[in-house]
């Protein structure tokens, strides 16, 4: 992209594809060999903002950001991180939908690589396989661990989650906050934002209707 058409979106927040933007390259070297070269790129960035390497406190910064990108904070845009996502026979003919909520969401800003943090609520409707609960939760940080738009990573869930389950029924609404808006440019603490996918029966207004009830429910503990 040239200067000019970067200057022009500015601050705007765009996505481009349903699909993470991936080079076909993307995985031609190793971990450790991403762990290197990002190392040696985090050292020159601190040193070019007149930062002390020498210092206790931040001679093994580099390293730590480093391995911390690779096997962390960006571990989803692997794609031997995915997650199996074994289903098994609806025996017990469960039929209504079933919801898991407030799945909690770390992810990263792919225009201004700051967290993004919130939570997401996943739900479907079977058509003969149900899959584990413990799977709706690793494929929401499957997708999270990436730098991200949240409208696409609202996508990508409810893509997966029906490639798992042969359903187009499968529903995900998430709130996050962003911090490339809460501690920067506008500086506003308090907005959030919120998406939502919805596929085959979730369509229906109704059915929409009970899902988003459902997830304004309180689940106390005390």
């Amino acid at each position: 992209m040239r200067d000019e058409r970067i200057e022009e979106l500015g601050e705007d927040h765009i996505g481009t594809s349903a699909k993470t933007p991936l080079r076909a390259d993307a995985f031609d070297i190793s971990d450790e060999e991403k762990i290197a070269k990002i190392q040696e790129s985090v050292k020159v960035i601190l040193e070019t903002l007149g930062m002390d390497l020498e210092d206790d406190s931040l001679q093994g910064t580099p390293k730590r950001v480093a391995k911390a990108f690779v096997n962390e904070i960006f571990m989803g845009l692997n794609p031997k991180h995915k997650p199996k996502a074994s289903t098994f026979d609806n025996n017990y003919k469960y039929g209504e939908m079933l919801v898991e909520k407030n799945i909690v969401v770390y992810s990263t800003c792919e225009h201004h690589l700051l967290p993004i943090v919130g939570r997401a609520h996943v739900a479907y409707i079977s058509n003969g396989k149900v899959i584990g609960l413990s799977k709706m939760n690793r494929i929401v940080e499957y997708f999270a661990k990436r730098p991200q738009v949240q409208e696409r990573l609202t996508m990508q869930v409810v893509q997966a989650m029906q490639e798992a389950l042969g359903t187009e029924d499968v529903a995900c609404v998430i709130d996050a906050k962003h911090l490339c808006v809460n501690s920067r440019g506008i500086k506003d603490i308090e907005s959030s934002t919120v998406t939502a996918e919805f596929g085959g029966k979730f369509k229906d207004r109704d059915t929409k209707r009970e899902f988003l009830d459902y997830i304004k429910m309180d689940t106390p503990f005390d």
